[in-house]
């Protein structure tokens, strides 16, 4: 009698039990994280993970609603909220001043979406938005925490690209430069500081709750890139478990782990 599995046995399975945050008590314990992004979405639940795993955490965020919001209903909680576009300087400063002269990890989460659009549907107001938070916020703010980073001897940075810095079928032209843009960012400076105790790497979120929206401003996009996300994108996973990934990279239990993009997506990339 054959023991294979059928199609009609595989349909009638039991469904995966829900995925459960476990919180690592005192994994973070001494530590100062700055995560940017920190008001909504995968910024806020990073930022919650770090500081229930006894983290004192920078909290940017553009929002300064969300903001007092999340001080608020956490005030048992170490977290230093700083809000505004962490794309200036100013802002950037009162980011590192607010850690106190101290930071052992940076998370850069804060980004925002493209509307689908290729390269010839594409307008300057776009492209200029969408590489300034997602790619220039990260070059400013990293530039000004790795010095005190190397004065320390040790150091994680964990930057958010998406799908669509390993693919590009997942964005517009826009979106998709930037976080591939991101993936460079990492990976150069994780050969420049690997050896100074520094360690970069990114997770690549494929589909993911959050507030941020997505909308196919272009008809070729829709047409062209549609099949492709309708196909593969499956389940949008939870804030929370594209943190679980984040604080991995984040904390000692990524030790070793340097210079590498950790898709964090259900298995879309492997399609």
């Amino acid at each position: 009698m054959s023991t294979d599995a059928t199609p009609a046995d595989a349909a009638a399975a039991p469904a995966p039990a829900p995925w459960q945050e476990r919180i690592v008590p005192g994994r973070f314990e001494g530590r100062t994280v700055i995560v940017t992004g920190a008001g909504s979405g995968i910024g806020l639940a990073t930022a919650l993970r770090v500081a229930r795993e006894g983290g004192r955490v920078v909290a940017a965020d553009v929002s300064q609603e969300r903001l007092d919001a999340l001080v608020r209903e956490h005030s048992d909680l170490d977290l230093v909220p700083v809000a505004g576009d962490i794309s200036s300087e100013e802002v950037v400063a009162e980011v590192v001043a607010a850690a106190g002269g101290r930071v052992d990890g940076l998370a850069n989460i804060a980004g925002i979406m493209d509307s689908f659009a290729p390269v010839h549907e594409l307008d300057d107001a776009t492209w200029e938005r969408v590489m300034r938070v997602n790619v220039t916020a990260i070059i400013r703010l990293t530039r000004a925490v790795v010095p005190l980073m190397l004065d320390a001897g040790h150091g994680s940075v964990v930057n958010v690209s998406s799908e669509a810095g390993i693919r590009g079928s997942a964005a517009g032209v826009a979106y998709t430069a930037s976080k591939h843009a991101v993936v460079g960012i990492t990976r150069n400076s994780a050969v420049m500081y690997g050896p100074r105790g520094l360690r970069f790497n990114t997770v690549a979120p494929g589909a993911t709750i959050t507030n941020i929206e997505a909308h196919f401003a272009s008809e070729l996009a829709a047409q062209r890139l549609g099949p492709f996300m309708q196909a593969n994108v499956g389940t949008p996973a939870q804030a929370a478990e594209l943190a679980a990934s984040i604080t991995f990279l984040l904390s000692d239990d990524g030790t070793n782990v340097n210079g590498v993009v950790l898709p964090s997506d259900g298995g879309w990339n492997a399609i």
